[in-house]
């Protein structure tokens, strides 16, 4: 069994008031960038597609499913530590433009108002419950840098949730072994689709 765990695609910024869900769509960046992991993606072959609810994680989800004449399956589960929150600003403007909610972010303050172990734990047994699913099949599952986080974390047995950087649309590989149910994190973060497709003129 291979599962393959992708990083939605960038989402627009979406500041709504207190109460009211972000839950943004993807930029034309993340589109395009959704497509490209898709058209990289595809000729692996996949026996089913999954995503969480949130809108930037199905529409990046989409290209891929619809090149396989596969479903996108949502499961409730996978969505993000974010899921209710009024605000999605992408870390790297937060950054550039010196937003405090940077620091908060680094701190592990943004999201006060989430259990981080309870988080881990829905997102992991989760995960587990669509790899039993899927014995012997190859399956996609688009997320979150949280989720994908909280799930490889947990299979290593480390204690912090975010270790691992995850760029927009990368791919992160879990495999079971041949000759037992043991799994194993085979790549993090992978993006050759994201590279120029032609080298520069001169």
């Amino acid at each position: 069994m291979e599962l393959v765990l992708i990083r939605h695609g960038l989402p627009i910024r979406v500041e709504n008031e207190p109460g009211t869900p972000a839950d943004p769509p993807l930029s034309d960046e993340g589109r395009e960038q959704a497509r490209r992991v898709a058209e990289w993606l595809a000729p692996e072959g996949f026996d089913a597609v999954y995503s969480s609810p949130m809108r930037r994680a199905i529409e990046t989800a989409e290209p891929l499913a619809a090149r396989l004449s596969l479903d996108v399956a949502v499961d409730d589960e996978l969505a993000e530590l974010d899921r209710n929150h009024h605000f999605y600003v992408p870390v790297e403007e937060l950054k550039a433009t010196g937003d405090p909610r940077y620091e908060q972010l680094l701190n592990g303050t943004l999201y006060g108002d989430v259990d981080l172990d309870t988080f881990a734990e829905v997102v992991h047994l989760a995960v587990l419950r669509i790899i039993e699913a899927h014995e012997g099949q190859r399956v996609a599952l688009f997320a979150h840098g949280g989720v994908i986080n909280a799930f490889a974390t947990r299979l290593l047995g480390l204690k912090e949730v975010f270790v691992f950087p995850m760029d927009y649309t990368s791919i992160t590989r879990v495999k079971a072994s041949d000759w037992s149910e043991r799994l194993t994190l085979y790549s993090v973060n992978e993006t050759p689709h994201l590279r120029p497709t032609s080298a520069p003129a001169g």
